[in-house]
């Protein structure tokens, strides 16, 4: 059963919005692996993933509309080997971040056992823009000279 969130009148046009955290919603997982955001600066971002264990070939990484998703997946190499205690499990996982419009992936990179991936999210622009107002009676949609300021 959804709640709809956006059914103000007030809210037009937020159908994508409430579509994205219903996604976000359905991708959380049971906090594995554990991860950090900070800002880095006005306009970056940077995400951080504890994936100890995994090389940068089990990793992948994918941004799908406006989802990062990262994946891992290890390779099976205790083939031969005779465990007395096994504390450490290889485990995949599928990690999903939804990005608000904008947002642009930097880059990626591994060191000590962390998986960053900066992002950047850039300054909205302020768009003012004029409307003219026609006597009743007129055709508003005729009037196609919106002066933008």
């Amino acid at each position: 059963m959804s709640t709809r969130m956006f059914t103000s009148p007030l809210f037009l046009g937020f159908d994508h919005l409430e579509q994205m955290l219903e996604r976000a919603a359905k991708t959380s997982s049971d906090g594995y692996p554990p991860y950090n955001i900070e800002q880095i600066s006005q306009v970056g971002l940077r995400i951080t993933l504890a994936v100890a264990g995994f090389t940068m070939e089990d990793l992948q990484i994918t941004q799908e509309d406006n989802q990062l998703v990262i994946r891992g997946r290890q390779n099976d190499d205790t083939q031969g080997r005779v465990f007395l205690h096994r504390g450490i499990a290889a485990r995949q996982f599928q990690r999903a971040f939804v990005l608000a419009e904008g947002i642009e992936v930097k880059g990626a990179w591994m060191d000590n056992g962390l998986l960053h991936i900066d992002l950047a999210r850039p300054q909205p622009e302020v768009r003012v823009k004029t409307i003219r107002i026609v006597k009743a009676g007129g055709n508003p949609s005729a009037v196609v000279d919106l002066k933008a300021e």
